[in-house]
């Protein structure tokens, strides 16, 4: 079977320090992407100051909650629709464009929208699926960047389940996918019964 845990850098790694992973496309991975100081103010300012709103899927004609708070910002006019629930963005808030500033310094790239997740406890997930919806085009960039308690990121691939990569995303790191990954990888935040501290995760998004 093949499966891969990345536990890649001590906690004295510098920021700039990464990995490239390849995954039928290239995911650029840094552990510690933000200080701890810096982590630890966006955090507070994020819990504090962002619209969480508590969605809904249908299952099996029922309305259940997403085990996660979300929200999702951006500039005008750029919605998005994933699992059914529609997405309008609030304005970019101060906090949301200095950690996307930072990030596109690295990543080449400018995004136009993000989704935040809350993850309150080992309760909160999000299951098995693909960020390939129409609107992030044909190879879609994706910038996600985890604050608070780090938290398991499974992927697996479509076509050959036993190929599987598990990587650790702890307070303050940069995962940054692009390429087809989204083509033959799906990934999910799994429950744990661990005590784990309350995470927030931006997956930061170019909508055409």
């Amino acid at each position: 079977m093949y499966q891969q845990q990345l536990n890649l850098f001590g906690e004295q790694e510098s920021c700039q320090a990464k990995i490239v992973i390849n995954l039928d496309g290239e995911a650029i991975f840094y552990r510690t992407f933000f200080t701890i100081e810096e982590s630890d103010q966006f955090f507070c300012e994020l819990e504090n100051s962002i619209n969480w709103r508590q969605d809904h899927i249908k299952l099996y004609g029922k309305s259940i909650d997403l085990p996660r708070l979300t929200a999702w910002y951006g500039d005008e006019g750029k919605s998005y629709i994933y699992s059914g629930i529609e997405q309008h963005p609030s304005p970019w808030t101060p906090t949301l464009k200095k950690i996307k500033s930072r990030i596109e310094e690295v990543a080449n790239v400018k995004f136009n929208s993000v989704l935040l997740n809350f993850y309150r406890s080992g309760k909160d997930s999000v299951s098995w699926h693909s960020d390939d919806e129409p609107e992030l085009g044909i190879n879609p960039i994706i910038g996600s960047v985890s604050f608070g308690g780090t938290r398991r990121f499974c992927l697996k691939h479509k076509n050959i389940p036993e190929r599987k990569v598990d990587i650790e995303l702890p307070h303050g790191s940069f995962l940054l996918m692009k390429g087809e990954i989204q083509h033959h990888w799906l990934h999910q935040i799994p429950k744990t019964q661990q005590a784990v501290k309350p995470r927030i995760n931006l997956t930061f998004r170019i909508i055409n």
